[in-house]
């Protein structure tokens, strides 16, 4: 299986299955003399581990990061050497017989088929790399790619569940580490809350939508047509588990828009530099990064494994029906949220090194 690495100058390659030893990843073209804390790495992580509510997978996983490679020690301070950076993360509490009764049959809305009818053979203990256990990895580089890129903020929240939308006029970031879902809206999060636990307790799931901000990105990062900071973010986006979907600025929906409304119109600040009165691009035109907040929205299905049974067919083409057991996510979108944090750090700073390649 090949395609396991992105980015061009800050790469990121990963390895690992749901239910082998570990998983991890290896960074390649951090540069030297950063300092990385592994408490910050294992923040983020901690952020994205299962088990913490009612309303995630039930699976306990300590997702302990351990750095094997590419730092030094070096006046109290854990220093990157611009050597690769190896980073493992032990997998603890498999059950692989929960899978056993599936190992012949295709989970609908799952990947069992495609990977079987490309490779011949499938891991069907949780899904192996197909498995968003995976990108426990991704989080451990996104939290190095900070670190590449300073003075830039990148946050995000879950903003829809289901039918339910947060009212960005109750938008308040703090709140977004007050609650289960990692929702900017303290009244749509108790209806979540209320909504989810129904869904739960039917042994069904539910999607999600995801919205990433980040702040501080200069103007100039990305490049014209084939190196678009948008098109990678986008890229990015789609290469997460369960994404079908992805926006930057507003999306689909500037196809209700005039040019007049949907035209960022620009003035001189107080600070004699630019600004946009407003912000429908998302932070990037042309592909290349405008000065404003990049802001890019992601959409992700509702959870393959689920109790009810659906129709399907086996490995020798019997009609069989599937009902998966198992601990799995009610709404895997909550704990996609540290994810697409993640992953538009790497594209940052893939992009913020880009830059200083070809223009110093």
């Amino acid at each position: 299986m090949s395609h396991n690495t992105f980015g061009h100058l800050f790469r990121v390659t990963t390895f690992g299955e749901s239910h082998g030893v570990a998983l991890g990843c290896v960074v390649d073209g951090c540069p030297p003399l950063i300092e990385l804390k592994l408490s910050e790495i294992q923040g983020f992580l901690d952020k994205r581990k299962p088990g913490q509510s009612k309303f995630t997978t039930q699976r306990r996983e300590a997702d302990v990061v351990k750095i094997l490679s590419g730092v030094m020690e070096q006046d109290g301070k854990l220093l990157t050497t611009g050597t690769p950076i190896a980073l493992m993360i032990e997998n603890t509490d498999q059950r692989s017989k929960d899978y056993s009764e599936i190992e012949a049959k295709y989970r609908p809305g799952h990947a069992d088929y495609t990977y079987d009818a490309k490779y011949g053979i499938r891991d069907h203990r949780g899904g192996g790399r197909s498995s968003a256990r995976e990108t426990a990895a991704r989080v451990a580089a996104g939290a190095v790619a900070r670190q590449v890129i300073p003075g830039v903020s990148i946050r995000a929240a879950l903003i829809q569940m289901g039918n339910i939308r947060v009212d960005r006029a109750r938008w308040d970031w703090s709140e977004v580490d007050q609650n289960p879902f990692f929702c900017p809206d303290a009244e749509a999060a108790k209806e979540m809350e209320t909504y989810l636990d129904g869904i739960r307790k039917s042994g069904s799931s539910i999607g999600a939508v995801i919205e990433v901000v980040a702040e501080g990105v200069p103007a100039g990062w990305g490049a014209p047509i084939y190196g678009k900071l948008d098109s990678d973010i986008a890229s990015a986006f789609m290469s997460i588990n369960a994404v079908k979907g992805v926006e930057i600025g507003d999306g689909m929906g500037v196809a209700e828009l005039t040019g007049e409304a949907n035209a960022d119109e620009m003035r001189i600040g107080n600070d004699g530099r630019p600004v946009f009165l407003a912000n429908h691009a998302g932070g990037i035109l042309g592909g290349i990064s405008n000065g404003a907040p990049v802001v890019a929205r992601f959409a992700v299905k509702p959870t393959s494994s689920i109790l009810t049974p659906r129709k399907s067919i086996d490995r020798a083409g019997n009609e069989v029906d599937v009902s998966t057991k198992g601990r799995h996510d009610p709404c895997v979108g909550i704990r996609a949220v540290p994810i697409g944090e993640a992953m538009m750090a790497c594209v940052l700073a893939d992009h913020f090194l880009r830059h200083r390649g070809q223009v110093g």
